[in-house]
């Protein structure tokens, strides 16, 4: 099956043209390349693409009918936080705008499957086991956009016969090749590696919330799980009886921030010790995802834990 990718050279996106080139299918990745590394796709048919940008649905849909797309996996997207706060107008046109181009180009030649990158943090504050029903409120535009985009796919969905099935990732962390790893330094794992690589000493934000080291408790889905994930939604798009679904992807297992701190720590010689500063506005004590709907309705679940992820990690940069 010849799949599209949108963000194929990204650090998620790379992944998951990986392990659809190791099972026979060719993905075809567009991109803009603002950020994705076009090493990480050697060898695979890519196009330079912005999405969001004026005319971009007519370009994709004569790329999509000429390269025979059958199915498209949609992950192009900005998704700093704080960078959303502060150019909200940018951030929609870029995520939704970017969207509105692959679905239009989709209904112009009659591809009718997405798997669509969503985020939990379409959740917002959310504390506790979180399930797929649980409210949706996002609290900073990045969330807000992924939350549009889940609503323009279903709409678009039961109006023009597609068939999609969004994604909220949790946490995800890892690298299921050396080369893959990731190289921008916007989540927990990268952060502590760029502190200790710099010689300072890693940073914990707060150690008096309700659990059982007192430090915020998150759920870590190794990249290569997340990429699996893809292929299993993929797989099952066909026979999907609803317009549009939605999935957790997750560990169901939550792990702490001291954990990854020091579990970072452990396996770097003469890593500088953590310090503990006040707690961060904001933060839940703990958010881990319910997988239970994809585990039952897919048969799928993450077979890496917290120790394959940072042991990942370290073999990366080691590399």
């Amino acid at each position: 099956m010849r799949v599209l990718v949108t963000g194929g050279s990204g650090y998620i996106g790379s992944h998951i043209c990986r392990v659809l080139a190791d099972r026979g299918d060719t993905p075809v990745i567009v991109d803009d390349f603002a950020h994705g590394l076009r090493h990480r796709i050697d060898g695979m048919p890519a196009h330079e693409l912005d999405l969001a940008e004026p005319g971009a649905a007519g370009v994709l849909a004569r790329l999509v009918a000429d390269e025979g797309v059958e199915a498209v996996i949609h992950l192009a997207a900005r998704k700093q936080v704080g960078e959303s706060v502060a150019r909200p107008l940018w951030y929609h046109r870029q995520n939704v705008g970017a969207l509105t181009s692959v679905l239009q180009a989709m209904v112009a030649t009659g591809v009718r499957d997405l798997v669509f990158s969503s985020s939990a943090a379409v959740y917002g504050d959310a504390d506790g086991v979180v399930t797929e029903d649980a409210p949706t409120v996002p609290v900073n535009p990045y969330g807000e956009t992924k939350l549009a985009g889940e609503w323009l796919a279903a709409d678009v969905a039961r109006a023009d016969g597609l068939r999609v099935t969004s994604l909220r990732y949790f946490n995800v962390a890892g690298a299921g090749w050396p080369d893959l790893a990731d190289t921008a330094v916007l989540n927990l794992v990268p952060m502590v590696l760029e502190a200790i690589d710099a010689g300072r000493s890693p940073q914990i934000f707060g150690n008096d919330y309700p659990t059982a080291d007192g430090t915020c408790v998150r759920d870590f889905v190794h990249v290569r799980d997340l990429a699996d994930a893809h292929l299993a939604v993929l797989d099952a798009l066909p026979e999907q009886p609803e317009p549009h679904r939605t999935y957790n992807v997750g560990t169901g297992v939550g792990s702490s921030v001291r954990d990854v701190v020091e579990g970072i720590r452990h396996r770097i010689s003469d890593a500088p010790a953590t310090v503990t500063r006040p707690r961060r506005p904001g933060d839940p004590a703990a958010v881990v995802a319910d997988v239970s709907r994809i585990a039952d309705e897919l048969g799928w679940r993450a077979r890496h834990d917290l120790d394959d992820i940072l042991d990942s990690v370290l073999a990366a940069r080691a590399r």
